[in-house]
């Protein structure tokens, strides 16, 4: 894989919409004796190209600073501060600062935050995810520095992509609920479908079901926080339609552990009545009154693996690396998953 290609300049968006550098200077830092028309003609043609100012000043305009930004969705739970101290870990042998960037799982805010931070020019982009707008490609394409997405396998990476294959994740946990003989499977599920990772689980789960004959019974989706509250909530609100439920399969731990808590609240033997799994892998639940089943994401592991090749790469441009590292998730049985 060469490595990208050079930054992109004023002249190349004067090329591609025709008009001279200076006025498309003048667009782009927002000046307003420009006729609407040409504005409008720059603007589509910047956005097409990726193109991200310098804001760098002077005699600095054509180097980088040794920053590194890294892009996630959210800091509200474990998962990823887990994978920014896997980042912070090896750059701190280097020269290299990691910078972060949070998304909220929104496009539009995504676009904003990958505009701001290559606008610095930093030595590395970390952005999770493999699914963005088609802005935020052309930006990550044109960046002129190393750029790995983290988290996730299924899918064509812009540059590098470090992570799991959540179809194989969600594969591997319907195959164990099967295997216990589970066969009454509610599933819940948070930001769906904005978090495409927990899609894709979804995806793999229910492909898996139906090739054994299973069709989930009962499922709900919600957008807010990963929460014990919401995960009470939820099963409470599940168990009530769909009462012969016999495993419940949450998209993360906070909201399985809440399922797990509603249960024993109301007096339900797990795992011999109903089974419980989650997933991430979150250490924060260990002091459950049961451990969960659950599935470990390589949270750390990733963000590690994503610094050693942005700072491979910042060293030697041209080293060889690796296109697409996939891990294994490991599947933790815990206490909520066999019935023997």
């Amino acid at each position: 894989m060469p490595p990208p290609r050079r930054p992109l300049t004023l002249r190349d968006v004067s090329e591609a919409s025709g008009v001279s550098e200076m006025t498309v200077s003048r667009v782009l830092r927002g000046m307003g004796d420009v006729s609407p028309a040409t504005r409008e003609k720059v603007q589509e043609a910047a956005k097409r190209l990726g193109y991200v100012p310098n804001r760098i000043a002077g005699s600095l305009a054509s180097s980088r600073v040794n920053l590194v930004g890294v892009i996630v969705p959210s800091l509200r739970n474990m998962v990823f501060p887990e994978v920014l101290a896997g980042v912070s870990e090896v750059l701190a042998g280097t020269e290299l600062q990691p910078v972060v960037g949070v998304t909220d799982y929104l496009p539009e805010k995504e676009e904003k935050v990958v505009y701001e931070l290559l606008s610095w020019r930093p030595s590395g982009v970390i952005i999770a995810g493999i699914e963005h707008s088609d802005a935020v490609r052309a930006m990550l394409r044109s960046a002129g520095c190393p750029v790995v997405e983290i988290m996730d396998t299924d899918g064509e990476p812009v540059d590098a992509c470090v992570g799991i294959s959540h179809r194989r994740a969600g594969r591997f946990m319907a195959e164990a609920i099967i295997a216990e003989g589970y066969r009454r499977i509610g599933f819940l599920g948070t930001k769906m479908p904005l978090d495409h990772r927990a899609r894709k689980r979804f995806e793999g789960f229910t492909r898996t079901l139906g090739k054994a004959g299973i069709e989930i019974a009962d499922q709900e989706f919600y957008s807010g926080g990963s929460a014990l509250a919401k995960g009470r909530e939820l099963t409470r609100a599940m168990l009530q339609r769909t009462p012969d439920l016999d495993f419940l399969y949450y998209s993360n731990d906070m909201i399985g552990a809440g399922g797990l808590l509603e249960l024993q609240a109301q007096g339900i033997e797990v795992p011999a009545r109903m089974g419980l799994a989650g997933f991430n892998g979150v250490e924060l639940l260990d002091g459950l009154p049961m451990r969960l089943a659950t599935m470990d994401a390589c949270r750390r592991e990733i963000g590690a693996k994503a610094a050693e090749i942005v700072a491979g790469r910042h060293a030697d441009p041209d080293a060889p690396h690796e296109r697409m590292v996939e891990l294994t998730p490991k599947l933790d049985e815990g206490e909520t998953l066999r019935r023997r």
